[in-house]
Parts: C-alpha cells; structure tokens; sequence
C-alpha cells in the first residue's frame, strides 16, 4: 500500500485558505450553506457527492458559466427522482451556446494557441484571431445551409484550424465528431456513417515523422462513402496559407474557396451565436470499437462544458496566466477536454507529430520553447521516457512547470519517479482517470492533496465513486469494480442508433444495476485516500477466484530495461472454469538473453507480487496491438487465444501484429 513520501508534492501550508481556485470554490459552498469542512478535502467531496445538484449550480456560478438564466429551483437543476440508470436531465431551462462562453471576456491580444509541426518554428493565434476566424467559418457554413442540429465532423491532425471548425459548429448550435488522421477509411467511416454529417473537413496531405503523407486518396474514400449525407467536403491544405487542391469534384471544395466571401468580415457587428438547451447534443464520442461497430455516445453541451470547467478551474486551478501542452491527437477525448481550456483563457500548444521519431525529445523541447506550466500525455509516453532515462530538466528550462497530467492507462510508480527526478522535482502529478463515456475524469489532480506515487490523488468533486467487490459491497484497500452510484453533468444524453437505449444500458448498468459501472479495476487507499488504477476489468485476470490487476504485472515486468512492450491476457483453461491461464507476451531488446529474462520476471513477481502473479506461459512477441488512442489491447489479444472472431479490426493501431497471436493461437490448437 502506497504511503505519503515527502521527495514528492505536498500542499503548503503557509499560503493560507484562498491559494488556489479549490480552496477559495470550498470557501464559497461553506458561506453559501453554511457549512465547516474543517480544511479537509474529503469531507468537501462527500458534500458534493451527497449535494450533487447544489454542486453543480454552485460550479456554473464560482465559475461564471452563462446558462441565460441565473436561479434554478431544485427540481430544475437536476430531475431529483431519477437514480443515475435513469439519465436524469440536468438545468431545465437554461439556454447556452458553448463557443460564447469559452470566449467570452477574452483579451483579444493574448494569445490562444501555439501550433508547431516541428518544434523549432512557431505560430502564434491571438484570442482576437481566434473570434475572427471562428466568425468567418461560421458564416461559410451557414452559406451551404447548415443549421443548428446538423452534424459537422473532421478528418484532421490536432491543428488551430481544427480548433476553429468545431467552435464554429458549435455557435451555430451544430453537433460535431472528429477522427485522427492516423485512422485508416474503413475506421472513419464506421464512425462518422452513424453521425450522418452535413459537412466534413479533411487535410489532404499530413505531415509525420518529418515526412509528407499524401491522405487525399484516403479522404475522397470516405466522403464518397458518406456522399448520402454530405453537403459538401472542404480540403484543408497542410499549411494555413496554401491555396494548392488536387481533389476535384463537385462535392469537394478547396479551404480558401470555403471562406473566400467572408474574410473581410466588421468584428464590430454583434455575433448571433445559437443558444441551445443545456442537454441539447454536442459531441459525438466513439468508444474503440474492440467488440464491434464503436459506440457513438452523444454529449451535451452543457454537460460537456461545466465538466470539463469544474475540472480546469477548480481542480487544477488552470488560469490566464497557464500554457497547456497536452499532447493529444482529434480521435481521443482529450482534444474535446483540452478545447475547453481556452475558458480560462489560457494558452494552448497544438502539436500532432510523432513524438519519438526522428527527435526523441520534441515534446520537452517543445513544452520548454513555449514556457508551458502544464503538460500531459498518455501514460505510455512517460513509460517510454524512463526507459530513455533523459535528464530533461538539466537540458531544457523547465521552470515553468507545475502541474503533469498522465492518462490513457494507469501511470506507473517508476513513471512517477521519472517525473519527479527528471522533468521537475516536487511538480504535481495528475495521474487522472475517467474517459470518453464521460468526456471527463473521476479522478485526478488536485493541488490540495499530497502526490503519492502510484496513485491518482482523489476522487473528483461531484463524482461519487466507490469500488465494489464481487459481493457488490464498497471497499477500501482491497481491489474492485470501480462504479459511480449518483448522477453526474456529463452522462453521455444516449447512443445514435440506439432506439430503446439498450446499448446504453448494457455497457454501463448491466453488470451492476442501479449504478454506473465503468470497466476499472481499481482500489482506494484509506491511508491516503487515493485510488490505484489496476486496468480494465474485463481484461482483469482470474486465477482460481482471485482477481488480478494487469497493472500490477506491467509494474514489475517492465520496470527491467530489457523489456520494451508486454501484454498479459488470461486464457480460459479447459479443466478449471474458475481459473485462467495466464499468458505473457514479452517485446524485448535486442540483446536480451530469454531464459535469464523469464527467470528473473517469475522471481519477481513471485516474491514482490504473489505466486499467483507468475505467469504460466511466457513467450516473445514483435509487437503489441494499441489503440488509436494508445491504449493496450488486452481483450482483443484474448479473444484471439480463446479462438473468438475479432469484431473491428479498425480499433487496431498497429493491425498486422496480430497475425503472430493468431499464428500462436494455431499452433497451440493443433498440438
């Protein structure tokens, strides 16, 4: 069980109760209903979670949120007789446009976003830029008659100009959905076939690894796939100021010829941004696709926004004076989280290149060369930094840095250590944890409770969370199904073509009825109240009734240099229902010797871990399939050695790495 360590973060004591957006929110709740949390940030959580609906208003007014109406009745904030199962509805009657309030009393000379493609030259969009051009899109988009409630979806790298079509969409009361570049047709269009947009943007070159990508082949696919629907396709050059199209047709239309009528638009004219109910749909989110067709979860505006507001300002204490860099390409949720940043009005830094090859170090330089105080990444990326061992922080200026964000998958405790030796000692590190079912965390960062390596530091306000054991009772220090036991503002509003809202029910209240179930295995801390994430449930591993973290295994095998990747899967075992066998795949370097490897993993595991952690078969692999979003492909692996049909092969990041799983699967067979 991890333990408080002062070589890591913890909250000063000297700064008094107001140093931070947090303290001075409790201060607010405490004046406004008279209450004492006596400075303690778990007494405050259990009040927002046992006052849920008072919370979320209490959010929207500390935060200065425009809902065009400033006092709701209780019964109006939230429909108190409905449980979470129930999908209550939140803030009847208020009227809101997302573009206007993440805008709204911005200096129009600071600075919105950086965009590199390399690390080495700069863009720089002030918030006055931003207006302008989220003005002229917007009038472009009303001219081929899209109106509010019509879908508009991109196929393009994590880019300002990305940034400027969804907040374009979204002032004109548009829903949007965005797919990486990264993704293949057949992944683009299994998604964006079930959002029907009026209007798609694509880039039709793409630049990675410092090497163009021609993608025009790839985006006329897709578009003709989806030509039933389409009003028109628009083709983004690579750089903001080309004019050069090679795609012809009449449904294709070059960028600059998109805009050309309304660039010299009066900014001293008033906007007319749409405002729309507080449920009324924003976003569509698809979940990876690993069982089938991807899920296609709407979100509301509303819903979207205070989330992702009380997230920023409250448990970050993000402001003007903060640049973020939170490398992330437009098919993760992390895009439509880091949007909500401009809120703040704080700096974005937009890069979408590889950030290993050909310079290994770019995201640093980067973060350095733009003074970012915030940065954030996918758990991996911190994993594959300690296995570089680079001492960031004696090469580059780090001294802006104040808050690291990790998701994607748990962050492990020598990931931790990594940060704290490497990019800035005693820096807060968020490990958060939440998802796109959500469009937001559960848990994370908070400035107010001691980092502990390892962990996240506390359940989010707001989301009552617990963990449940195979009894369905709460427990603490011991491993669980995390669930969510009350609503919460960013409850997905329902799946596209899911008619009675079975899909809905089967992914979140099946399992446990009654409550929200998400899919983690996790195990909350009493000493310290932080939450150790140990991996997918479903991908949890049974060995003779005992559950198994995956995490806990990748913690200990790949704390040895040798080890580049692993995967560990559980395999149904023919003689034993309530056991599993438990196979380990092992990408090593090239000088390792295998058996000496095996050896020393076993004994590890046994002694650090349990003999129920040692593995029954290890084997070496080439690759190990991810996700688009980065994510380890655990199920998909499984249901290969259980001899199931793979559903979506578009889920797959790396696909051809599978056939030597398959390869494996055979073999075993025939013997």
């Amino acid at each position: 069980m991890s333990e408080i360590n002062s070589e890591y973060y913890v909250p000063p004591t000297t700064l008094g109760n107001d140093w931070n957006a947090e303290l001075r929110f409790r201060n607010y709740i405490q004046k406004k209903y008279a209450v004492d949390f006596k400075g303690d940030y778990e007494k405050f959580w259990q009040w927002t979670v046992d006052n849920y609906g008072e919370f979320w208003e209490s959010v929207a007014e500390f935060c200065r949120v425009d809902l065009g109406k400033e006092k709701f009745l209780k019964d109006e904030i939230v429909e108190c007789n409905k449980k979470i199962n129930e999908i209550p509805k939140w803030f009847k009657g208020a009227m809101l446009n997302y573009t206007e309030n993440v805008l709204k009393d911005a200096d129009d000379s600071k600075i919105a976003f950086i965009e590199t493609f390399d690390g080495e030259s700069f863009e720089y969009f002030t918030y006055g830029q931003l207006k302008k051009d989220i003005r002229i899109l917007a009038n472009a988009m009303k001219s081929i008659g899209l109106k509010c409630g019509d879908a508009v979806a991109t196929y393009m790298p994590n880019r300002y100009r990305t940034a400027c079509i969804m907040l374009a969409a979204s002032s004109l009361g548009c829903t949007f959905a965005s797919c990486s570049t990264e993704f293949g047709e057949k992944a683009v269009v299994d998604r964006l076939s079930q959002v029907k947009p009026k209007l798609i943007f694509g880039q039709e070159k793409v630049v990675f690894k410092q090497k163009i990508h021609d993608n025009s082949f790839n985006f006329q696919t897709i578009c003709g796939l989806l030509s039933n629907h389409l009003i028109k396709a628009i083709v983004m050059p690579l750089k903001n100021d080309d004019t050069d199209c090679s795609i012809t047709g009449s449904m294709f239309l070059p960028f600059h010829k998109f805009v050309e009528d309304f660039k010299n638009i009066n900014m001293d004219e008033p906007f007319l941004y749409k405002k729309v109910p507080f449920n009324h749909p924003m976003y569509t989110m698809f979940s990876s696709g690993t069982t089938g067709l991807p899920k296609a979860m709407v979100h509301t505006v509303g819903g979207t926004l205070l989330k992702h507001v009380e997230e920023h300002m409250i448990q970050t204490d993000m402001n003007s004076s903060d640049t973020i860099m939170f490398y992330t390409t437009c098919g993760w949720m992390m895009w439509n989280w880091l949007m909500t940043a401009l809120y703040t009005k704080a700096t974005i830094v937009v890069f979408d290149e590889s950030p290993i090859f050909p310079d290994r170090e770019i995201l640093i330089k980067i973060l350095a060369r733009t003074k970012a105080t915030i940065f954030g990444c996918g758990a991996k990326m911190y994993d594959t930094y300690h296995s570089m061992d680079i001492k960031f922080n004696d090469m580059y200026d780090l001294s802006n840095l104040r808050l690291v964000l990790s998701t994607g998958s748990p962050l492990k405790p020598n990931s931790f250590e990594f940060i704290n030796r490497a990019l800035k000692k005693k820096v807060v590190i968020g490990s958060i944890c939440g998802g796109t079912d959500i469009i937001g965390c559960f848990m994370g960062a908070t400035l107010n409770r001691p980092v502990v390596p390892g962990e996240c530091q506390h359940l989010y306000l707001g989301m009552n969370c617990q963990t449940w054991n195979y009894k369905k009772v709460p427990v603490k220090d011991e491993q669980g199904e995390l669930v969510c036991v009350t609503p919460f503002v960013s409850q997905p509003s329902h799946f596209l073509n899911d008619e009675n809202g079975s899909k809905y029910f089967k992914s979140y209240f099946e399992k446990n009825p009654g409550v929200w179930t998400h899919g983690d295995f996790c195990e909350i801390n009493s000493k310290t109240n932080g939450i150790i994430v140990y991996g997918r449930s479903d991908a949890t591993l049974n060995r003779f009734g005992v559950r198994i973290g995956t995490a806990e295994i990748y913690n200990v095998v790949e704390a040895f240099d040798s080890v580049i990747d692993s995967l560990v899967v559980g395999m149904r075992d023919p003689t034993d229902t309530d056991n599993e066998i438990i196979v380990l795949f092992l990408k090593l370097s090239d000088n390792s010797i295998f058996d000496q490897v095996v050896a020393k993993i076993k004994y590890d595991l046994r002694v650090h871990m349990s003999p129920r952690h040692v593995p029954n078969v290890i084997k070496t692999i080439n690759d190990i399939p991810y996700t688009h979003s980065g994510k380890k492909m655990e199920l998909i692996v499984k249901q290969i050695l259980n001899g199931e049909d793979i559903k979506n092969l578009g889920a797959v990041r790396n696909p051809e790495c599978l056939s030597e799983y398959k390869t494996m699967f055979e073999k075993q067979e025939a013997a």
